[in-house]
């Protein structure tokens, strides 16, 4: 250090450190020479729509600790970073200002990369890409065809999620609350024919495969995953309809409760409810009843206060297990997406068929005697397991026995079948925006779907300039004709590409593969570089992505599986969600200002600060509180530890073993319990064991073994290690003042001494009736009978018990006696 900073200074560290760190590149991942095990630690990629904010400084900090620590434990780590880069904001930009999205984008790109150097994350900055790349986005279309191939891209016409204004459909995981999540606008149905991922051919493998995943996974996001696929057992039974030549199969996981049922319903907006009404005198009636259907979003009309409606469509099913006729209804009620559309009501034991049996005066049946009150009084369904009534051959039977034979029954006259039922849809990919991937399939009069041939690839976006980007319902692509027009691969005839882009899910969901070969001509990827580093050991991002992102990856990861080009069918095999960065309990936002800027916070404290502050302010999965933490703190920590590099008056290479005992402990004790709370997730007891070391030392140096006593040396060596987790630019700093080479960074983590480790006295609590009487020394090896009689003789438990003989000793070596007396 030079003489003129002789005091903490955390911006000439910055700028000294960052071009030499450039120079030597610590973290390229791709040396053919390197022998290292690898470990593949991976952030969910940002999005480049302005500079970064404290959300990322947080989640980029938690992800580089862990990269840092593996690295420190001997492990060559791949941690890279790209930029997922196509999407609504920067079409939006470019709308507002009147220029390209392509150069909106890569100019944030560029801002953003800038700003990720200053961060000082660990990154290989080798395997950068963005998915608007074509290099990139050729792959998307690659792998689109591959899935063509296998039937599972597929064109369909059905009522979608519509934004009015976005101007585009929305896959249901998109809709939240009945709200866009790009605009939080409403999100109302329309019909168009769009393309899909059949994801749910894989339900069941999505199901099944998280059982890897427990314990390696947050809860929460499996039990999300879970609900949102909504596996559920029962049978398709088969309803003749009056008037109708085909049947209808409805699917019901109580099929039990048939001889229940007193009506079906068919959803309002689905094909069969429009046939049934077609060629009735109810027409007239819901056409009018499908206009206020439409306007209404699905979370809407699940709603379960949302009052029942209906048209009778004069029309009757006939039930196959008594005959009987059952009127059909339309109600929005039920969903046209689930299963046929339609369902058998039982509103005796279906509180949504109950209310609309009500409300609609239809008859109410109860056939499962569950001890309660009468449905049809007490205006409460009874859903329970008793025993089933009024049920013919059923009758006296449990619902799981009942269930068993009604559909054994059904099933020899080829009216029912045990089947699953799903609430995951297949994956909609259609979007009609122009920036995104283009879908590589070509439109032909005579051919028609003819997908573009493998060596045509990319279909590259046609330049912006001269298009009307505003949102106005169809793909803006189609305007391109230049572009748009093209002869058929097949017939060579006049011919249009598929104007509509990918949803920008698909580009996030492979990119995880890419870093291990990102510059890859001819492939994806390379298959054996795959097997080097994949699947992911490590993924860290926000919880916010638990059904979107994660889902679909894991749906990709398995497709390539099947595929043959990958080996594994989870992608990552740890996750971690880290919380949000809030201001005084809420969200960050101008318009309630209490917006902090991370580029003011970075000024006035530096990069070490604000990433400790992140990482030391609690478990990673809970919200910061900015109102609530101190980087003035942090710096002023940060200060004390670096200056215990500079009081080493020990030479490089001293023998350890010849320190100070109480202090080589210490710091023993602090490096095994870091790397426990860091493997555990707890960075923040990682931090705290740090800072009790700094302090220890700087006691040591001050008033006990002194400056030049190898522990000394040994402590700072640690801290400097320890502090590279989270502070690189501090760490690397002390490292040079304690007389080493860049970088510290791959200094490796000490090896900890167990002996170090053993304590030589612990701490007994004394109690009587649980209270607290006297703290004694005690061996750690002391046992209970050895420990109770200390207590006993004790003088402050003696002076305490006053003669008085205790009814019950609990004695739990050597930490705890507890006295129990009369009171």
């Amino acid at each position: 250090m030079s003489t003129e900073h002789q005091a903490y200074d955390f911006a000439y560290v910055q700028e000294k450190w960052l071009p030499i760190w450039d120079q030597i590149a610590p973290f390229r991942s791709g040396r053919a020479d390197d022998t290292r095990p690898k470990k593949y630690v991976l952030d969910m990629f940002p999005y480049p729509s302005g500079d970064l904010h404290m959300g990322h400084a947080e989640a980029y900090a938690l992800g580089d600790v862990i990269a840092r620590y593996w690295a420190q434990k001997g492990f060559n780590v791949m941690h890279p970073i790209g930029w997922d880069a196509f999407g609504l904001p920067a079409e939006n930009a470019a709308i507002k200002r009147g220029i390209e999205p392509s150069g909106w984008t890569y100019e944030n790109i560029s801002v953003q990369k800038a700003s990720m150097r200053r961060y000082a994350c660990s990154f290989d900055w080798d395997r950068v890409f963005n998915t608007c790349d074509p290099e990139y986005y050729k792959w998307n279309q690659w792998l689109f065809l591959k899935m063509y191939e296998r039937g599972l891209a597929y064109r369909k016409d059905s009522a979608v999620n519509w934004c009015p204004d976005c101007q585009t459909v929305l896959a249901n995981e998109q809709v939240v609350a009945g709200l866009c999540e790009r605009c939080d606008n409403p999100v109302t149905k329309k019909k168009l024919n769009q393309w899909y991922f059949k994801i749910t051919d894989y339900a069941d493998r999505l199901l099944d495969d998280m059982a890897q995943l427990e314990g390696k996974w947050p809860d929460k996001v499996l039990l999300m995953q879970r609900n949102w696929i909504g596996r559920s057992s029962g049978a398709n039974v088969t309803f003749e309809i009056e008037g109708r030549t085909e049947p209808i199969s409805i699917y019901t996981t109580r099929p039990d409760t048939l001889y229940g049922a007193t009506f079906m319903v068919v959803a309002a907006d689905s094909d069969l409810a429009a046939e049934l009404a077609s060629a009735s005198p109810a027409k007239a009636e819901f056409e009018a009843y499908l206009e206020k259907v439409r306007a209404a979003s699905d979370i809407e009309r699940l709603a379960t206060d949302r009052p029942k409606s209906g048209v009778f469509l004069q029309r009757h099913a006939i039930n196959p297990v008594n005959g009987e006729k059952l009127p059909i209804w339309a109600s929005d009620y039920v969903l046209a997406d689930y299963g046929t559309g339609a369902i058998m009501a039982v509103p005796a034991h279906d509180q949504r068929d109950l209310d609309f049996a009500k409300a609609m005066n239809l008859p109410v049946r109860v056939v499962v005697e569950t001890g309660e009150e009468d449905p049809s009084v007490s205006g409460v369904a009874t859903g329970g397991d008793g025993k089933l009534i009024n049920s013919g051959e059923l009758n006296g039977l449990k619902k799981a026995e009942a269930i068993a034979k009604i559909i054994s029954i059904l099933e020899t006259k080829h009216l029912a079948k045990a089947s699953n039922n799903y609430r995951l849809r297949d994956w909609l990919i259609s979007r009609q925006r122009y920036w995104g991937t283009p879908i590589p399939i070509i439109h032909c009069s005579k051919c028609g779907e003819v997908p573009v041939p493998l060596d045509q690839l990319p279909v590259k976006l046609p330049p912006a300039a001269g298009l009307d980007l505003k949102p106005k319902g169809s793909s803006p692509l189609g305007a391109a004709e230049d572009w748009v027009n093209t002869p058929c691969p097949k017939c060579g005839a006049n011919a249009k590409r598929d104007a509509d882009t990918m949803d920008t899910f698909v580009d996030s969901s492979w990119y995880y593969l890419r870093y291990a070969d990102p510059t890859n001509p001819d492939a994806p990827f390379d298959q054996k570089k795959i097997e080097e580093w994949l699947p992911v050991d490590q993924y860290v991002g926000g919880v916010t992505h638990a059904i979107l992102h994660l889902l679909y990856s894991r749906f990709f990861t398995k497709v390539l599986f099947d595929m043959g080009m990958v080996k594994f069918n989870e992608p990552f095999t740890r996750l971690l969600n880290q919380g949000m960065v809030i201001m005084d309990g809420s969200a960050m936002s101008k318009s309630r200002g209490n917006l902090v800027r991370l580029s003011d916070e970075l000024q006035n404290h530096g990069v070490d600060a604000i990433r400790l502050t992140m990482v030391f302010a609690g478990p990673p999965e809970d919200d910061v509180d900015w109102a609530e933490v101190s980087p003035s703190g942090s710096v002023k920590f940060l200060s004390r530890a670096w200056r215990l590099s500079g009081d080493v008056t020990s030479a490089p290479g001293a023998d350890f073993t010849k320190g100070n005992l109480e202090l080589r402990k210490a710091t023993h004790k602090a490096l095994h319990d870091a790397a426990f709370a860091v493997e555990s997730f707890r960075f923040n007891v990682a931090i705290a064991r740090v800072m009790e070391l700094v302090n220890a030392t700087r006691k040591a140096i001050d008033s006990g073994c002194g400056a030049a006593d190898p522990a000394v040396r040994e402590a700072s060596e640690a801290i400097a290690i320890m502090l590279s987790l989270v502070a690189p630019f501090t760490a690397e700093e002390m490292w040079e003042r304690l007389g080493h080479k860049p970088s510290v960074a791959l200094a490796g983590w000490p090896s900890v001494d167990e002996s170090l480790l053993v304590a030589d006295a612990v701490t007994a609590v004394l109690q009587i009736n649980g209270k607290i009487k006297e703290r004694i020394e005690v061996p750690p090896t002391i046992t209970d009978s050895e420990l109770e009689a200390l207590a006993l003789a004790n003088p402050s438990i003696v002076a305490a018990l006053e003669g008085v003989k205790p009814l019950k000793i609990i004695t739990r070596a050597p930490k705890l006696v507890n006295l129990v007396i009369p009171n």
